[in-house]
């Protein structure tokens, strides 16, 4: 028989409770999301700044707490994983020790953080011994890891049950995103970077630190390549430079033989060392199955002669076969020869972000990570100082009058400090001090020995105080420091970089074709190949060009190789500099990527113009115009640099916007042109070469409500060409502009280029083009039509000109490029559907 409930029913009916009714899509949608930063930001990426994933962190973290330093006694790992749970980490016994073992895997690690004793596992693939059996305790270079960290250098965190701090991360004071590398999946992504040598990567970093505008090629002639614990050979240099230069990349990595002679006439091959994460007992047992199965052919026995001193797979060939060959066949069958697939990703501000990180920008966020350190470690330490140094001033003065002193505390009843203070004019904290001293310490003060502590103290204040105001001081003393920790635990590269015949570089993976690039005023980018458009006549309709968001249209339009540089200058006057390879490309449709994904720019920050070339001769020059009319001239090598920020290159006025910039050779005219249809044509000499900081000279004089719409190189025998915003346009003369006795003066209204009017609408830019040029046309509707210049008619100077682009209501031109002539490509029916939109 069954009992009576010994509850109420009725308790436990929560009548006033509320069932919140929600659709089943957006409530998977938004838990799917959370769990999956959760994984990428908690568990399976590391951050930029000290390398780690979180329950490395913890584990490093906890076993400093217990002071489990290199130089104190090994204490069981299964201590270190019960405090690691205990405290920060909520998660599998197993999943700790895992990666504690990890951590002491002189196979695994480059530089090992953990000191393990006891089985930790081994490259055959052997387990380590449970927890119980082993002892761990922090190696020497790991203290590095957690140097400073008590002074203030780091953010913390509230563990799972807010009963502790942990930090947010390690102050790290060795670069080891880079030296120790990382590996993790998280959700639709993953990150595979591999170690580096500790004096490689310190170098490079000291590279940056002297030069901010040191270059992919500076870098590299320090940092050779991945260096990895099992060493090994990297076949070729173009996978290594991809990575670096992108942030992905693969590598071949390749085992190390050699040929040895034994018996009669008899070959064997000696393999000595093998690609990282490669378990050599499954290398061998794969081996075996493909001479058991004849997929390898010519070798008689396979054995592993490994002993402490060293690796040693011993591969005998039979007596006929080639060793060269069946070399070859072992690199392509068998895992002698593996390749490394480099992607780094890792969580950059301040891990709410994973991020493909360039081998230049990982040692930017480190570089910016450890000035951050050094000031917030120096703060904490003149804090302290000046602490020390007040609290010396009272016992100065208690020196000075000790009789006075001590008289007062023995006629105090229970009012010495307040009387203290009264006399001397000490704070609390002083009058304290001299309260809590002995009788004997304070009779037996040595005058000497404060002045001197003080005087330390006051001069270890200056110091501080000037650290924190010197930029260039600082990053001395992180020069400093890291190349102290270069020379105490840097060592010779362990895997050698094999060159190899007729290597491709990343820009020979990619083949080199004119591409548009399509900029919308949302500050969407993309690039697509120009054969993407074909050729229509004047008067067509176009085709779609890109998808935009609503409200968002398209803004810029220009034509570049993927080979070339891509300088982007934003209108408050930066130029950032990107390969034209590096701006993703997309469908003809597709809305393309943000520019916030591609360049440092601020949220009130656009890119205006962009200009293409090659290289960055000194004989070279760009010439700037904005919007209220002013023009500058620089040297183009002025901005050669691979400044991931970006560099200032003109000064402007408030309200006034970077809008143009031409490539010109000392020896040209420019032409600027206006919104309401004036122009003026001068010589580029008439504006002196100026620096990047300067703000420029009047280019063109500006009546009320009218502003720069574009500007563009003069040439004879070239025409001028204007399109309007309602569709209009026309080619003029260039000798229109420069006339017999030579172009205009700078600084003058100029000449009226265009007869604006309410059919035509004003002008949205100018073009210098010839017979042998087409032109894409776009609008604000996301359409574009491309033509060849040829069919556009040439007016003088204050003609209205003719339809360029049939437009549907509301839609304006915004923007045009000239392109290379492309031949026209006629479909069935399109002469027919020609004729009837002339004869309309």
């Amino acid at each position: 028989m069954s009992k009576k409930p010994q509850y109420d029913p009725e308790e436990i009916r929560y009548p006033d409770q509320i069932i919140v009714t929600s659709p089943l899509v957006p409530e998977m949608e938004k838990s799917y999301i959370e769990y999956a930063m959760s994984v990428i930001v908690g568990r399976a990426l590391p951050d930029v700044r000290d390398g780690l994933k979180p329950v490395h962190r913890r584990i490093l973290y906890a076993m400093y707490e217990d002071n489990l330093t290199h130089d104190k006694p090994f204490k069981k790992s299964a201590t270190c994983v019960g405090d690691v749970l205990g405290r920060y980490h909520p998660h599998g016994d197993q999943s700790v020790y895992d990666a504690l073992v990890r951590l002491a895997q002189d196979f695994s690690m480059r530089y090992m953080l953990v000191e393990g004793h006891g089985n930790f596992g081994s490259v055959d693939g052997d387990p380590p011994a449970a927890y119980r059996y082993t002892e761990a305790r922090l190696s020497k270079i790991s203290e590095e890891m957690l140097r400073d960290i008590e002074k203030e250098t780091v953010d913390w965190d509230p563990n799972f049950d807010e009963s502790r701090k942990e930090p947010r991360v390690l102050p790290s004071r060795f670069p080891n995103l880079l030296v120790n590398g990382s590996a993790g999946i998280a959700v639709g992504m993953a990150t595979n970077i591999p170690p580096h040598n500790l004096r490689e990567v310190i170098d490079a970093t000291i590279c940056v630190l002297d030069d901010p505008n040191a270059t992919l090629a500076d870098l590299m002639e320090y940092v050779k390549g991945p260096d990895f614990p099992t060493k090994g050979i990297i076949m070729g240099r173009s996978g290594i430079r991809a990575a670096y230069a992108t942030g992905r990349g693969r590598i071949m990595v390749r085992a190390r033989t050699e040929f040895e002679e034994f018996g009669k006439d008899r070959i064997r091959i000696i393999v000595t060392e093998i690609p990282y994460q490669v378990n050599k007992r499954m290398l061998i047992k794969n081996m075996a199955d493909q001479v058991e199965d004849k997929r390898l052919e010519g070798i008689s026995d396979i054995r592993d002669e490994t002993d402490r001193n060293g690796m040693r797979i011993v591969i005998e060939l039979k007596k006929d076969a080639n060793p060269q060959v069946v070399l070859n066949r072992l690199f392509a069958q068998t895992q002698l020869q593996t390749t490394f697939a480099i992607n780094m990703l890792a969580l950059v501000n301040n891990q709410s972000q994973p991020k493909i990180l360039s081998l230049r920008h990982i040692l930017d966020e480190y570089i910016a990570f450890q000035e951050e350190i050094i000031i917030r470690r120096t703060k904490y330490d003149l804090k302290k100082a000046q602490e020390r140094a007040h609290l010396l001033e009272g016992l100065l003065i208690a020196q000075d009058n000790i009789d006075e002193v001590i008289k007062i505390i023995r006629e105090s009843y229970d009012d010495a400090k307040e009387r203290l203070c009264q006399r001397f004019s000490l704070d609390d904290v002083q009058a304290q001090a001299i309260l809590d001293m002995r009788l004997k310490a304070l009779q037996g003060l040595d005058r000497e020995k404060l002045e001197n502590e003080y005087k330390e103290l006051e001069e270890r204040i200056a110091y501080f105080q000037k650290l924190l105001s010197d930029e260039s001081m600082l990053r001395g003393v992180l020069k400093d420091e890291l190349i102290a920790i270069r020379d105490k635990y840097g060592d010779d590269r362990k895997t050698e970089i094999q060159d190899v015949e007729d290597e491709l570089d990343i820009e020979d993976l990619i083949e080199e074709e004119e591409c548009v690039f399509t900029l919308t005023e949302g500050g969407y980018i993309k690039r697509t190949p120009v054969s993407t458009y074909r050729t229509q006549r004047r008067g067509g309709k176009g085709i779609t060009a890109m998808a935009t968001k609503e409200e968002d249209y398209v803004d810029t339009v220009f034509t570049a190789s993927t080979h070339d540089f891509i300088l982007f200058f934003t209108n408050k006057g930066r130029v950032h500099r990107k390969k034209g390879y590096q701006i993703p490309e997309a469908g003809r449709t597709a809305k393309g990527t943000n520019l916030v994904n591609i360049l440092p720019v601020e949220s009130d920050e656009k890119v205006t113009a962009m200009i293409h070339l090659r290289e960055f001769p000194e004989d070279r020059y760009l010439t700037m115009v904005t919007r209220n009319g002013t023009v500058k001239r620089i040297q183009l090598s002025s901005i050669h640099t691979a400044r991931k920020a970006g560099i200032r290159c003109i000064t402007l006025d408030e309200g006034d916007d970077l809008i143009c910039v031409r490539e010109t050779d000392g020896d040209q005219a420019i032409l600027i042109v206006t919104h309401d249809g004036m122009a003026i044509c001068f010589k580029e000499t008439d504006v002196r070469c100026m620096g990047r900081d300067a703000a420029g000279v009047r280019g063109i004089n500006l009546r009320e409500g009218d502003y720069v719409v574009g500007a563009a190189r003069a040439k004879h025998h070239h025409q001028v060409l204007m399109i309007t915003e309602n569709g209009y346009g026309k080619r003029t003369d260039m000798d229109e502009y420069i006339r017999a006795d030579g172009p205009q003066k700078r600084g003058g209204y100029g000449l009226k280029g265009y007869n604006v009017t309410e059919k035509t609408g004003p002008v949205v830019g100018v073009k210098v083009v010839n017979d042998q040029d087409d032109v894409l046309v776009i609008n604000d509707a996301g359409v574009i039509i491309r033509m060849a210049v040829s069919g556009i008619s040439t007016y003088g100077r204050t003609a209205q000109g003719v339809k360029i682009m049939n437009l549907e209501e509301g839609v304006k031109v915004i923007s045009f490029a000239r392109t290379d002539h492309e031949e026209e490509e006629i479909e069935e029916g399109s002469e027919e559907e020609h004729g009837e939109r002339q004869e309309g």
